[in-house]
């Protein structure tokens, strides 16, 4: 058997580290009889780890485990034994590396690394209720100030084991001592909390996380589990999170404030943000996320302020070495005080902030606002060849390119080219359905009701649990006044799949107004303009307005739809509709 001299040098540098492990014995190895003594490397010894190794190469991972499993045993070296483990690992054998990682364990108690592969053998294997002893065992092993980390990470051990209730009866039994001492009690009933939310069991979880703040309000992990809740839907959980409010890392509250955004509770996570910046000014983050969340809310000065405020935060950092998370943040910055910019209608200085965008994953995002500006400035196909010539670094980057020539085609009111457009994408991209609900728009805004209704019923047959299809099936009835019980049920079904959104609040709203419930429709369209300032939403809440004679009121939501976007369309048409004095 011929050894090549590469791989001869893999192996006598593998033999180099036996050696010097061995010369260097780990104190915290030990047997029961005290230290493990390892055997000298004679020839012999070294030419069956030679042989092993060789064996090993040489695709016979059975008879490399062998002879490797038969020197660890000889030496009592840990190098050996975690060689051993891993050709069984590579071999896909699992009860053999369990066998060698037991054996491990056995002859050196004390070592963290040998239970720690059996503890990840069992759980790969799904042998759930086998790990008590090695779950116990490393707890024990694991020195006092880690030991809290440890027992929050334990659910994440068990994320993949199949039987839920046997994690919880497992892992309960190992944390028996740690939910009774003070300093770990805690972090171990929030752990237990993560269990039995995974279990399903939400009661059984909320009541771990109240336990566990009891024993400490200021510990931030029954707080991440009562987040985790709240996210899942679970309303008193909220109770849970105020109460670690005011002893809260900026992270914990930041996290806090993006459960808030996706729940749309904007007004509580801009409420958030601003007491951030009081108790935490430093923290720059809370500047970027609460100038784009002005932003989206159409407060224009307060956005450039925050972000400016953000920008000036981090030039120091970006001035000297960039970390991906600041350079993301900036070209964040950057892209929204474009928007500002072009908002503004000043596309010079938009097109400045655009030249600014550096971080590789917003490039293109960058080169999309540029050709919205170019068709602003009249070069449509100037513009549509800029989004054409851009390059893909993955097939979200295609999607991203198809949605925004649409979207430009629609915006610059070229409706004949954006159908075609989209026939031609759907042609070629048969199982994109995003496509199809655009494509269903585009017939909406030509008139063709018939086909925009047979788009999205295929939608809706397809893709039963999206809320776009049903909302604007019934948006589009409501706002022509035809079979308007149909559209409010479809409505409800969208509000039902996502539930406070705005925009489908919006809708049912004006398929109450429509349908002659003036006072409904009036409720709904001040709850919904409340949650999202939206010039559309600016549009029917002034003509609800408007039309129950509260003139006064209905010119103010006007004047705020106006400086939130002056060229909506629909907040346009209304305006003159009603001839409207602003």
């Amino acid at each position: 058997m011929r050894v090549f001299p590469l791989f001869l040098w893999l192996i006598l540098s593998f033999l180099s580290g036996l050696a010097v492990a061995q010369a260097r014995p780990d104190t915290s190895a030990t047997s029961e009889s005290g230290t493990a003594k390892a055997s000298a490397l004679d020839a012999p010894l070294l030419y069956q780890i030679l042989l092993g190794e060789l064996s090993a190469r040489d695709q016979q991972p059975g008879e490399a485990f062998s002879i490797m499993f038969d020197a660890a045993s000889k030496t009592h070296d840990p190098a050996l034994y975690r060689r051993t483990v891993q050709i069984a690992l590579q071999a896909r054998s699992g009860e053999s590396a369990l066998q060698a990682a037991k054996a491990w364990s056995q002859v050196l108690p004390a070592s963290r690394e040998a239970n720690h592969f059996v503890l990840q053998i069992l759980l790969a294997l799904n042998r759930v209720t086998d790990t008590l002893e090695p779950l116990t065992k490393e707890l024990a092993l694991t020195p006092a100030a880690d030991r809290v980390e440890l027992i929050w990470s334990i659910p994440g051990l068990y994320e993949r084991a199949h039987d839920k209730p046997a994690v919880v009866t497992v892992v309960q039994k190992a944390l028996t001592q740690s939910l009774k001492q003070p300093d770990h009690a805690a972090t171990a009933w929030a752990a237990m909390g993560r269990l039995w939310q995974s279990a399903g069991k939400t009661q059984q979880a909320l009541d771990a996380a109240q336990k566990a703040q009891a024993i400490n309000l200021r510990s931030e992990h029954p707080a991440l589990l009562a987040l985790s809740l709240m996210t899942e839907g679970t309303p008193q959980a909220q109770a849970l999170i105020g109460k670690h409010l005011p002893y809260a890392r900026p992270e914990f509250r930041m996290a806090y404030v993006k459960t808030l955004v996706n729940a749309k509770r904007e007004e509580d996570a801009m409420a958030q943000l601003l007491e951030m910046q009081v108790r935490a000014a430093d923290y720059a983050d809370t500047w970027l996320v609460s100038g784009a969340l002005a932003l989206q809310r159409g407060q224009l000065e307060l956005a450039e302020q925050h972000l400016q405020r953000y920008l000036t935060m981090t030039q120091l950092a970006a001035s000297g070495k960039v970390t991906a998370e600041i350079r993301r943040g900036r070209s964040q910055a950057f892209l929204a005080m474009a928007q500002i910019s072009q908002l503004r209608k000043n596309l010079g200085d938009a097109q400045r902030w655009l030249e600014k965008v550096d971080n590789p994953d917003d490039l293109l995002r960058a080169q999309l606002r540029r050709a919205s500006m170019i068709a602003q400035e009249g070069r449509l196909d100037q513009a549509v060849e800029l989004i054409r010539s851009q390059p893909e670094r993955s097939e979200a980057d295609a999607r991203l390119k198809r949605s925004a020539e649409v979207q430009l085609l629609r915006e610059q009111h070229q409706l004949s080219r954006a159908r075609a457009t989209l026939q031609a994408f759907i042609a070629q991209f048969p199982d994109e359905s995003d496509l199809l609900y655009d494509l269903a728009m585009v017939y909406e805004k030509l008139g063709d009701l018939p086909e925009m209704e047979r788009l999205l019923r295929e939608l809706i047959a397809s893709r039963p649990d999206d809320p776009h299809p049903y909302n604007a099936l019934g948006y589009s009835l409501a706002d022509r006044g035809l079979r308007l019980p149909e559209a409010i049920a479809l409505i409800t079904k969208a509000l039902e799949l996502t539930p406070k959104d705005p925009f489908i609040t919006d809708s049912l709203a004006w398929a109450h107004f429509r349908s002659g419930n003036k006072n409904e429709a009036q409720r709904l369209l001040q709850q919904a303009f409340r949650d999202r300032p939206d010039a559309e939403i600016a549009a029917h809440l002034g003509e609800v307005l408007w039309d129950s004679d509260q003139r006064s009121e209905a010119i103010d939501v006007f004047r705020r739809g106006v400086a939130l976007s002056p060229d909506n369309d629909t907040l346009k048409e209304t305006i003159r509709r009603l001839r409207v004095p602003l």
